[in-house]
């Protein structure tokens, strides 16, 4: 009787031991999670994933050097945070489960806010704002509205988000594998128009500043873009967003914006 007592007893132990253990575990990765920023303000490094290969945002230039408007913002923000900034670069495919897997902090390349992410991933303040636009030629007068698309030719990618949005609106649209190539046709007189995203079509006007084209309609349909964090980081967040704010405020995000647009393309 004794023996089976002491039995229960030695069980009655070791089930408490495993349990405390296994609270110490759940605690101490919440405890890490939740010191995320502490860890970073104590090493002096927040650690970035981007991809490297995506320019304007991040890219690599003549001499090699990693650089970009993404990688720009970053640097601002790190500065700003009081902290120095680690690029590991990584294709856009893997991008997530790199955060994922905490082989770096946040994610910097022209990540877009949209609700599936939200559910996974909490962002910053947001640093980039683009939408549907149409291009037409510098000298048009005509197109003043998605409306005016109707009856017009529109070099597009046919499988295109923009090229739905230039059927949608009644244009014949003409295909084409890109925008180099839509503006091409263009500036040909072969097609009339094409609706593209804003930000790559400000990128190709500030590396084809005679390209005679030009920005004749925004949509007002805008998507943002901002920083990635894994959930539960909530003061890591907290203190990028503030930083992005001073920025704004301050006119430095503006001024990288124009660098690398030709415009602000933070609002």
């Amino acid at each position: 009787m004794k023996k089976g007592l002491w039995v229960l007893f030695l069980g009655l132990i070791l089930t408490l031991a495993a349990c405390g253990s296994a609270d110490e575990d759940n605690n101490k990765d919440s405890a890490d999670s939740a010191n995320l920023y502490d860890q970073i303000m104590e090493k002096g490094v927040i650690t970035v994933g981007t991809e490297g290969t995506y320019a304007p945002y991040s890219f690599h230039n003549e001499d090699d050097e990693l650089t970009g408007y993404d990688v720009e913002v970053m640097r601002e923000v790190a500065k700003r945070m009081g902290v120095e900034v680690e690029f590991k670069e990584t294709q856009w495919d893997s991008m997530f489960a790199g955060l994922n897997q905490e082989r770096f902090d946040v994610v910097a390349n022209q990540v877009g806010i949209n609700p599936d992410r939200l559910e996974n991933y909490d962002f910053s303040e947001p640093y980039t704002v683009s939408a549907a636009v149409i291009v037409v030629p510098e000298d048009n007068t005509d197109i003043t509205s998605f409306e005016d698309l109707e009856g017009k030719k529109s070099a597009q990618s046919l499988t295109s988000n923009f090229g739905a949005i230039a059927k949608e609106n009644g244009a014949e649209l003409v295909g084409v594998e890109g925008l180099a190539q839509s503006i091409e046709l263009i500036k040909q007189g072969r097609v009339d128009v094409t609706v593209n995203d804003r930000l790559a079509v400000l990128d190709y006007m500030n590396q084809q500043p005679d390209a005679k084209i030009k920005i004749a309609v925004r949509s007002d349909d805008a998507s943002e873009t901002a920083l990635a964090f894994r959930k539960g980081n909530e003061e890591l967040v907290e203190a990028a967003s503030a930083a992005i704010k001073e920025m704004k405020e301050d006119g430095t995000l503006a001024e990288i914006s124009e660098k690398w647009f030709g415009e602000d393309v933070s609002k």
